[in-house]
């Protein structure tokens, strides 16, 4: 358990805001868990986060002591031990740390599960062999959790971020009068249809310069890719052919993917 007390106001709002989602999202514990993305399936290149299990499972993932960062209700925690991996996780919401155990119990899997903030890690140093963090460090203060990922992660583990971005440029062009209080509203209802995004009040898209810092940390980077210039921003993801067109234009334009994409996939060896 964490000490309220010592909880940011940020952190504070972030454990208020998950404590309503999760709540929202309890009748999820009923439907059936999907293992599709480690299953002998055809591979869905052009999306992020099946590009991120390819890579995963490139890692050989059996035996090894993973470490999942931010792990919600828990589904990467799941599907990385289904693979084969001794995994522990953590979320700073009790609500989805709850959830995220109930998945594995009915899954029959093992994951040790804790609730701690990212900032502030209780595992001892050089723990893991793999650290995946998907949608968690726009989350938090990326220099104090970043840190503590460093701290427990072996020399030469690997580290999978899988991430909201947006370059400093674009950045400045969503938050611009016209786009955030006219056109974005409506992208919005035509991308969500009514739902809530899920957006908390104080998440910050990563940018170029995390990246930067992000990468320069490794001793190898294995993998950075970029996705969505379109997809999520201004059409669904549902959209197959429009996501595949998406894809294969940030592909083509590689050396400037990093000003148009709003999804960032990064992986590589860990060196200290």
């Amino acid at each position: 358990m964490i000490d309220k007390t010592e909880l940011t106001v940020r952190q504070q709002r972030e454990l208020d805001y998950h404590k309503t989602y999760a709540d929202e999202n309890r009748e999820k514990l009923n439907e059936p868990f999907n293992f599709d993305v480690i299953e002998d399936s055809p591979r869905r290149w052009w999306n992020q986060y099946w590009a991120m299990y390819t890579y995963l499972l490139g890692k050989n993932l059996k035996g090894k002591n993973v470490l999942v960062v931010g792990c919600g209700f828990g589904e990467d925690a799941l599907i990385l031990a289904k693979a084969g991996a001794n995994v522990k996780a953590f979320d700073l919401s009790p609500e989805s740390i709850d959830i995220a155990r109930i998945n594995a119990a009915n899954e029959n899997l093992n994951i040790e599960f804790k609730q701690m903030v990212a900032e502030k890690l209780d595992y001892e140093d050089n723990t893991f062999d793999i650290v995946v963090a998907r949608d968690i460090l726009h989350h938090v203060e990326i220099p104090l959790a970043y840190s503590e990922i460093l701290r427990v992660s072996r020399s030469g583990a690997f580290i999978c971020i899988n991430e909201v971005y947006s370059h400093s440029v674009t950045h400045k062009i969503r938050y611009s009068d016209f786009v955030d209080k006219w056109l974005y509203p409506k992208m919005a209802e035509f991308i969500y249809r009514g739902r809530n995004p899920y957006i908390t009040e104080d998440e910050e898209k990563l940018t170029e310069k995390e990246v930067n810092v992000l990468t320069e940390s490794m001793g190898e980077v294995e993998i950075k890719k970029y996705f969505n210039a379109i997809v999520t921003r201004i059409i669904p993801e549902k959209f197959v052919v429009l996501s595949q067109a998406d894809r294969m234009f940030l592909k083509i334009i590689s050396p400037i993917a990093h000003l148009f994409g709003s999804r960032v996939l990064i992986g590589g060896v860990i060196s200290k």
